[in-house]
Formats: C-alpha cells, sequence, structure tokens
C-alpha cells in the first residue's frame, strides 16, 4: 500500500502543503529532531538572519535524511517553529529552494514561540519521513 496524500474536496489545495496523509502500517518511519542553523562545529551561522539560520536547518534536516537513505520528498510531516518576531517568508523561501517543485508536499505546522533554548535560534525544524 502507498502513501495517500489527502487534499479533500472544499478545502484549499496547496502546492507546498497536504491537508492529511495516510501511512501504510508497514511504513518504515525516520522521526528526526528539531534542527536548527548550527553548523558542524556547534555554531550558530547568524544570529540574526532567519534565512541563514533556515538555509542551515533545512541542510542539517537533508543530511539526517540522506543518512537514513531518504530525501525531502518522503517527508510526511514538518513542524517549522519560528522566534515570534521571525520572518516567515524569509524562512519560507529558503523552504522553497529546498521543496522545489515536487508534487505530493508533507503535511506543515508552523508556531511562533517566544524563545529557544538556545537564544540565538531563530528557527527549529523536526520532521516526520517514510524511509524508502
Amino acid at each position: 500500500m502507498a502513501i495517500e496524500h489527502l487534499n479533500p474536496d472544499g478545502m484549499y489545495k496547496s502546492p507546498v502543503f497536504s491537508q492529511g496523509i495516510i501511512l501504510p502500517a508497514t511504513a518504515r518511519l525516520l522521526l528526526i529532531g528539531g534542527q536548527n542553523g548550527v553548523n558542524d562545529k556547534g555554531e550558530v551561522v547568524d544570529k540574526t538572519d532567519i534565512a541563514k539560520q533556515t538555509a542551515q536547518a533545512l541542510a542539517n534536516m537533508q543530511k539526517v535524511l540522506a543518512a537514513a537513505g531518504a530525501s525531502v520528498t518522503d517527508l510526511v510531516k514538518v513542524t517549522i517553529i519560528l522566534h515570534q518576531d521571525g520572518d516567515l517568508q524569509a524562512g519560507f523561501g529558503e523552504w522553497m529552494k529546498v521543496w522545489g517543485h515536487n508534487t505530493n508536499p508533507p503535511t506543515v505546522t508552523s508556531l511562533r514561540v517566544s524563545g529557544f533554548a538556545n537564544p540565538d535560534f531563530l528557527i527549529e525544524i523536526e520532521a516526520l519521513a517514510v524511509i524508502p
């Protein structure tokens, strides 16, 4: 049984997120913990630029996906957590560079928070993927 993306009639049909997704019972799931704009040395890439932090968080997420033999097209759920002052459009632009024009996007939830464990973080992205 394949993954089924749901975008029911009478609901907005977006090219960047699905309204729901049904996973087969035999799906092998990859849970990706919150990724921040931190490089391989543990340094925040830019304390003031959400686009740069988003690009780094997405690069980190892609490394986890690749380590499991998956890619962004295998994502079924993405949660984007922004600092309350963060520019969603700047982060969204970085997401679109990664997602491109692929079909069957994941479900997406975005939240705004007053702060993170590290006060220099502007964004955190966690995800769920089905490993092929």
